[in-house]
């Protein structure tokens, strides 16, 4: 089900509260220049004219371009009328431009914005959420059972990669936008909403994806299995189980939170807040007192995808502990801190040599584990040498952040956490920004071997254009225009 490249929370974050960044006070280190504000403003319209008539199709978006538009790329070719919801797509763009219309009040970014939430609504499943991408060819491999009644086949509504959460907080905010005037965009994000709330488990827990209302399973703190975890095999339906894989906890707990700012309806905290006491169940007993990134309804750490094992992980076991500190500074209740500083010693206990945490560690012994492949086949392994170049098998530290953060948090700071994103931005960034900026109105990137969101096939020094790119630059930009307001 899942794509195999990962968008972190951080990106995830980014390329939605910080994109848009709506109702933040804009800082700089000096205040705006009349005359680079002016050059700024200019740019911002420039670059988003471009990309609203000439990038955008059906007004939605994918993550790259080649220079001429003739290469469309998502997670792999997109189709001729496709576009991708999943970060840093549709929603992503959206936002910028929603934030460009909070900073200046020009109605063209507005009808951008609006355009990109139509080609969302136009692609929201009949089950309430989003699948990655949206094919306008009824006839496309991979068009979805739409609300709109234009499609067929799945209706997998997923929370993976921040997909459904994106395409959710962007038209919350474009509903707030609008004065909630527009009945289909308020209309789509109640629906997403409702079906969001109904996809909860009575633990707290959500799925990966969901068609409908999940089912009732009792609630229990998680522990490891009995069985033997690698004969256990690989779970055929796991996406239909408590996931906390790619950052979901992090992503959904601030979607839900940004709702409830938008709505102010106190059952999208309460949501938040029983995610929460999720994550106090699914913490592992000694001796690894972390998380897993799948658990089975029996509360064991289960497999997923063929190089997935059921495992204690790295990465989303510091999404868990920056999630919970963002729970307790809403909820102010010390519950959620509680199972942090068990955590925060074992992972530290657990730091590879270079300074990094394991993707996987394995249950009860704490061994590193890896995966070999050959052909199709993976094979697991205590050693870190020829690995698989697909996934990330190794995660970077995080550690030292979470802790201070959890320390700020316990000694009654309730100001922002790790996870969330300021935008401050200088002259200097800016007068960058409106250089890199070409005649036609792009953003001209130049592939440099990185490793990109959708793993595209670039070859070194082969031109792009990209739609983060795009949505961080218009961001710069809106910040210093904003400022010298």
């Amino acid at each position: 089900m899942r794509p195999i490249h990962v968008v972190p929370r951080r990106l995830f974050l980014r390329s939605t509260a910080a994109t848009a960044a709506l109702g933040l006070v804009e800082r700089t280190k000096a205040s705006a220049e009349p005359e680079l504000r002016k050059d700024a403003l200019a740019a911002m319209k420039k670059a988003a004219t471009y990309f609203r008539s000439k990038v955008a199709r059906h007004g939605g978006y994918v993550y790259y371009y080649s220079p001429d538009l003739t290469r469309r790329l998502g997670e792999g070719v997109a189709g001729p009328e496709e576009i991708w919801v999943q970060p840093p797509g549709t929603p992503s763009v959206g936002l910028a431009y929603l934030a460009a219309f909070e900073a200046t009040g020009d109605q063209l970014y507005l009808d951008a914005a609006l355009e990109a939430g139509r080609a969302l609504i136009y692609g929201q499943l009949q089950s309430g959420g989003w699948t990655a991408s949206i094919d306008f060819d009824p006839r496309g491999p991979r068009v979805g059972q739409y609300r709109s009644g234009k499609g067929r086949g799945r209706n997998n509504s997923t929370l993976d990669d921040g997909i459904s959460q994106g395409a959710i907080r962007f038209l919350a905010r474009l509903d707030k936008a609008l004065d909630f005037k527009n009945e289909k965009v308020h209309e789509a994000v109640q629906v997403a909403l409702d079906a969001l709330l109904a996809a909860q488990f009575a633990n707290g827990a959500f799925p990966q994806v969901w068609t409908g209302p999940v089912s009732k399973q009792p609630v229990i703190k998680a522990s490891y299995p009995s069985y033997d975890w690698r004969s256990e095999g690989k779970v055929k339906n796991y996406w239909d189980m408590y996931t906390l894989n790619d950052g979901l906890a992090g992503t959904v707990t601030a979607t839900l939170l940004d709702v409830h700012a938008v709505y102010d309806r106190p059952k999208y905290r309460e949501a938040a807040a029983r995610l929460g006491d999720f994550l106090i169940l699914a913490q592992m007993p000694d001796p690894q007192p972390a998380w897993a990134q799948q658990y089975s309804y029996a509360m064991h750490p289960i497999w997923a995808r063929r190089f997935e094992p059921a495992a204690i992980t790295g990465g989303e076991s510091q999404d868990v502990m920056e999630t919970l500190i963002t729970i307790f500074r809403t909820t102010v209740e010390r519950k959620y801190l509680e199972p942090i500083p068990r955590a925060l010693a074992y992972l530290k206990k657990s730091l590879l040599p270079d300074g990094r945490l394991a993707r996987y560690y394995e249950l009860q012994t704490n061994q590193p584990l890896y995966m070999t492949r050959r052909s199709d086949e993976y094979s697991l392994t205590y050693d870190d040498q020829n690995l698989p170049d697909h996934y990330g098998w190794k995660v970077e530290s995080r550690l030292e952040a979470i802790e201070a953060d959890f320390q700020r948090g316990r000694s009654g700071d309730r100001g922002q956490g790790t996870g969330d994103v300021k935008h401050v931005s200088s002259a200097d960034a800016v007068r960058m920004v409106i250089a890199a900026l070409d005649d036609q109105g792009r953003w001209i990137s130049t592939y440099a071997g990185e490793r990109l969101v959708g793993q595209p096939k670039f070859k070194p020094g082969e031109k792009y254009i990209s739609s983060a790119v795009f949505s961080q630059h218009l961001q710069t930009l809106r910040g210093y225009v904003a400022a010298g307001r």
